[in-house]
């Protein structure tokens, strides 16, 4: 199933627009080199998405990128896709406002990868290729900025193939990206409707009832992520904030610390939330390095003054 435009903004925090200023370029490198790898970098907290390939030495380019968080996706046929967060703002960049990435990505088969390398579901193979097209248009425009206009072709997508799950779930990513929370279950929950089990709008939904503060019910939808695909930094920070929210900080910090080893660049800040559980469990220091680690990863965030404010309360300063 594609899976585009999959990843949430952080459920619980209060993400603030990013201001506006000049684009950035993201000039990338696999290590090892590895060439024809299809790279997708997803907006993690707006409606945006673009691909490329890697070229034979393994290098990539991204161009006007506005600032802010997203996340890069590494695919080839056969080989378990790899996920990380990449964060594109001022004080990160070189000159010409560059960012210079390089990125690791393990080529041998996962266990899952090997299996299903030769089948391809009854589902998508009965997607007419007129929903096929729409949705492609509808990532094209994403890719320019053109959100009103994807939205369009994404509906239309989803009425000429109703079990069109990628479509539901695209629907519902952007939808809470503008913040416009009963769309995005109302998509995510049709999304699951079609597609029992579905990984994509599970976790979505997992993270849409977070926001609007209905741990008790979130936590099923966090569990199952968590079981399904335990390596995902997304269900873990989730699972942790879920359990932190719910006053059980031990399942918390498991689950928080396993997000920031999985992606410690991770969009949805594990370090801040780490800082949290550990002040509940009265350890100071161990939640100073936490707001620094973020402050080291994520200077231009719009909560870094908040994170500065708080570390010199911590500090005595």
């Amino acid at each position: 199933m594609v899976r585009t435009a999959r990843v949430l903004g952080w459920p619980l925090a209060a993400l603030a627009l990013w201001a506006a200023e000049a684009r950035f370029e993201l000039a990338g490198e696999i290590d090892p080199p590895r060439g024809r790898v299809l790279l997708i970098l997803d907006g993690a907290t707006s409606p945006f998405t673009a691909n490329t390939l890697s070229d034979s030495r393994g290098r990539f380019r991204f161009r006007n990128l506005e600032p802010g968080p997203y996340t890069l996706r590494m695919f080839v046929p056969g080989v378990d896709e790899v996920r990380q967060t990449v964060q594109v703002s001022k004080s990160l960049a070189g000159e010409g406002r560059r960012i210079t990435l390089k990125v690791s990505f393990d080529p041998t088969p996962s266990r899952q990868a090997q299996e299903s390398r030769h089948t391809v579901s009854a589902r998508e193979l009965s997607l007419p290729g007129s929903a096929i097209r729409e949705f492609k248009e509808a990532q094209a425009l994403l890719g320019r900025n053109e959100v009103a206009a994807a939205i369009k072709r994404l509906e239309r997508a989803v009425e000429l193939a109703p079990h069109f799950t990628a479509a539901r779930n695209n629907l519902g990513t952007i939808a809470y990206q503008q913040r416009r929370y009963a769309d995005a279950e109302r998509h995510f929950r049709a999304a699951l409707e079609q597609e029992p089990g579905a990984y994509s709008p599970a976790v979505n939904l997992g993270g849409v009832l977070l926001t609007v503060g209905r741990y008790a019910e979130a936590l099923e939808y966090n569990l199952y992520a968590v079981l399904e695909q335990p390596g995902d930094a997304l269900g873990q920070v989730q699972l942790g904030m879920n359990y932190l929210r719910l006053g059980k900080p031990e399942p918390a910090l498991k689950h928080l610390k396993e997000a920031k080893r999985l992606d410690p660049n991770h969009f949805s800040h594990p370090q801040r939330y780490l800082a949290q559980t550990y002040l509940e469990r009265g350890d100071r220091e161990a939640a100073i390095e936490e707001l620094k680690d973020f402050l080291r990863r994520h200077p231009d965030s719009p909560a870094a003054a908040v994170i500065r404010e708080r570390l010199g309360e911590l500090e005595g300063r």
